[in-house]
């Protein structure tokens, strides 16, 4: 280890992450699957992207919003991973302060812009199923504007605090973090100072995002649920769910591994570091990846529309 990573310092201009700490031999073969991971989710985001864009019949709110999701996996994608196989690939290891601080701001921003559009999505499948016949004039082009501005202040103004709150410690230990990317709490445990101001900040921000998110989602299932016991055969209430069961697969997919990243992190002392870095990078990599695959499968729209896609391409 370097004299530089250990000697004294208050402000580091450069950090060192370390990757995954105990898992460095199989390194080349934890990026197979990360790099796999990476591929599908820029491909199957920009697919989204290009088919919503090139079909008019797609213009609508639930689209909208599914656009805004595949843009938010994109950035959250594109974040991390290409320092996280750059770190696997070259042992690139050093990353700038500021470039830190960026990167530590863009991953929880916008996770919270994507727990946001999930409840937007909640709200839009609550007015489809509860009031179809005023869902296009509840949820006008206007209206879907004004959520996805609210759902990005929201998420900007809740983690905004962050990489403010990180760059004023003195960091007079190392500079190594233990972790593939600048994750907040791991940045925050390399400062030489009483940082619990970061870490209830943290705990609050998480809280209340998702705290608030799920409850609004659960209210809108309750309404749907109540709305769908109404319906008189047992194939419609089916089929009238089965619109939920992609919109349900995309939010478990993404609030399961989070809640237990960031829990593992503050609560989980006595397990292992790696899994604690394995665990987060499930959460970054995972829903980018499936949320284009889980849409394109289980959306007859967007499948037929990318079925065409491909026939034509082949005729």
């Amino acid at each position: 280890m370097s004299e530089s990573n250990t000697t004294d310092f208050t402000n580091p201009s450069t950090f060192i992450l370390l990757g995954i700490p105990g898992l460095e031999a199989a390194c080349v073969w934890i990026s197979i699957p990360f790099c796999t991971m990476y591929a599908i989710a820029m491909l199957g985001n920009f697919t989204i992207l290009f088919i919503v864009k090139s079909n008019p019949s797609l213009h609508g709110p639930m689209y909208y919003f599914l656009c805004m999701l595949a843009i938010t996996d994109l950035v959250l994608s594109m974040s991390t991973l290409p320092k996280i196989l750059s770190i696997f690939w070259f042992n690139s290891r050093e990353i700038d302060f500021s470039a830190c601080l960026a990167q530590l701001f863009f991953v929880h921003c916008f996770s919270g812009i994507e727990s946001g559009i999930f409840v937007a999505m909640g709200f839009d499948r609550y007015v489809a199923i509860c009031h179809p016949l005023r869902h296009s004039t509840i949820l006008t082009n206007s209206v879907v504007a004004k959520i996805g501005l609210a759902v990005v202040l929201r998420s900007v103004i809740l983690t905004l605090p962050y990489p403010f709150l990180v760059r004023r410690w003195p960091y007079c230990r190392t500079n190594i973090i233990p972790h593939t990317h600048c994750e907040h709490m791991a940045v925050v445990k390399l400062a030489c100072a009483d940082t619990r101001i970061s870490n209830y900040y943290g705990l609050f921000a998480l809280s209340f995002r998702v705290g608030l998110d799920l409850f609004f989602i659960a209210v809108s299932y309750i309404q749907i649920i109540r709305a769908i016991c109404r319906l008189p055969t047992k194939d419609a209430r089916l089929k009238t769910f089965g619109t939920c069961s992609s919109h349900l697969c995309a939010i478990s997919a993404f609030y399961i591994p989070g809640l237990f990243a960031s829990l593992s992190y503050r609560f989980g002392h006595n397990v292992p570091l790696h899994f604690h870095v394995l665990l987060a990078n499930v959460y970054l990599l995972v829903p980018p990846m499936l949320n284009p695959v889980i849409y394109g499968v289980r959306t007859k729209q967007i499948r037929d529309r990318l079925l065409r896609l491909f026939t034509h391409k082949q005729a």
